[in-house]
């Protein structure tokens, strides 16, 4: 797919890419390609792509199918767990009707329960988590990254080799050094274009069913946005905001929107959209392959890890990094790791990096709209 010659195209392009998708994952089944979906960034896209199967995100940000799944789970539950399931039981997400296999994973108790309702009507393979980044939760982690290639080669009566593996580590890593490439345009300042565009993007390519085209493609639009910048192309100041916290993505924008409708510009996202996915590397020259998928999954810095300094320190690194004036956290209803942690984070933000801090908590419906305008404009009006 060639690159739009337009930005703002191009954001539009990305955008739509969920939607998009919904029609291509059928010519994907249709041509004998397995579909794989997940729905956390501790997915070992890796084994999906030596596998030959294409992999997705499933349908998780929207409140439209919570009704159907609390008719099953809690009304007391998080959002992104009851939208997750109530598109499953729906079959209101593509993705989830065509994936020969979801692939789940125990981050949280909501999740581990979920997946066990979702077993029922769909084949699910759920991944082991260790709840530590210790050297025993390493080999733990390994084992389990293991025992879902037996579990592929086994469903799929394919033989993954070693080079198949070293080969999509290669193409994942391009895809996420892409990554890095676009979200570093808004270390400029005044930053390049607006954090909204950036998400939609970075989401965007999460739907994209070609690793190896999506690296060049965001490559590309690294590169246009880097030109129009030295063209003179940029917004004006703004106070510059990194937010961190639960995943954001459909309703949950409503957070971005928060902030760079009142004044404020998202320049980092310290979330599963954001640096999480694309932070560090594999080393693909590793002696033990798998150890090394393991090792780069296992220190992703989540709330479900205790203790979990690596989300600190990443954090850190993109306040520093992106000049940032304040940080806004995001936290689900119900996501109980993400609120405890929350203390912590503003601790660090406040204490360690003296600059603003502000949780809000939010759900998939948009009645708390305004209430997020007046609180986060508070914010940015204490940064200008």
């Amino acid at each position: 797919m060639k690159i739009i010659k337009e930005l703002p195209n191009i954001f539009e392009e990305f955008a739509e890419q969920r939607r998009n998708s919904f029609i291509l994952v059928k010519n994907v089944k249709e041509a004998g390609i397995p579909v794989i979906g997940s729905y956390c960034t501790y997915f070992p896209a890796e084994l999906a792509i030596a596998a030959g199967a294409a992999s997705v995100s499933l349908c998780s940000t929207s409140g439209e199918t919570i009704p159907a799944a609390e008719k099953d789970l809690p009304p007391n539950l998080c959002p992104l767990i009851k939208s997750s399931y109530g598109f499953a039981k729906t079959d209101k997400c593509p993705f989830f009707y065509f994936s020969d296999l979801v692939i789940g994973e125990t981050t949280c108790d909501g999740k581990k329960k979920m997946y066990e309702y979702m077993a029922e009507f769909k084949d699910v393979f759920v991944m082991d988590l260790p709840n530590t980044q210790s050297d025993a939760a390493l080999k733990l982690w390994k084992s389990e990254v293991i025992r879902l290639k037996d579990y592929l080669e086994k469903k799929f009566e394919i033989r993954i080799s070693d080079k198949d593996v070293r080969r999509a580590v290669h193409i994942e890593n391009k895809v996420r050094q892409a990554k890095q490439k676009l979200a570093d345009t808004m270390k400029h300042s005044p930053a390049p274009i607006t954090g909204l565009d950036m998400f939609q993007v970075l989401y965007g390519s999460s739907f994209k069913f070609d690793r190896e085209e999506m690296a060049d493609e965001l490559n590309s639009v690294a590169d246009r946005i880097e030109r129009e910048y030295q063209e003179g192309k940029m917004l004006k100041n703004r106070p510059r905001v990194v937010i961190t916290g639960c995943p954001i993505g459909g309703v949950t924008e409503k957070v971005i929107k928060a902030v760079e409708d009142n004044g404020g510009v998202v320049v980092g996202y310290e979330n599963c959209v954001g640096a999480k996915q694309f932070d560090t590397l594999i080393n693909d020259e590793a002696e033990d392959i798998y150890e090394a998928i393991a090792k780069r999954y296992l220190d992703i810095g989540c709330s479900v890890m205790t203790p979990n300094s690596n989300r600190l320190d990443l954090l850190s690194r993109i306040i520093d990094e992106y000049k940032a004036d304040g940080v806004v956290e995001m936290t689900l209803s119900a996501c109980h790791t993400y609120n405890v942690e929350s203390k912590s984070v503003e601790r660090f933000v406040k204490n360690e990096k003296g600059i603003p801090y502000i949780a809000v908590e939010t759900d998939y419906s948009e009645s708390d709209i305004a209430q997020l305008n007046t609180r986060i404009a508070a914010l940015i009006e204490i940064l200008g």
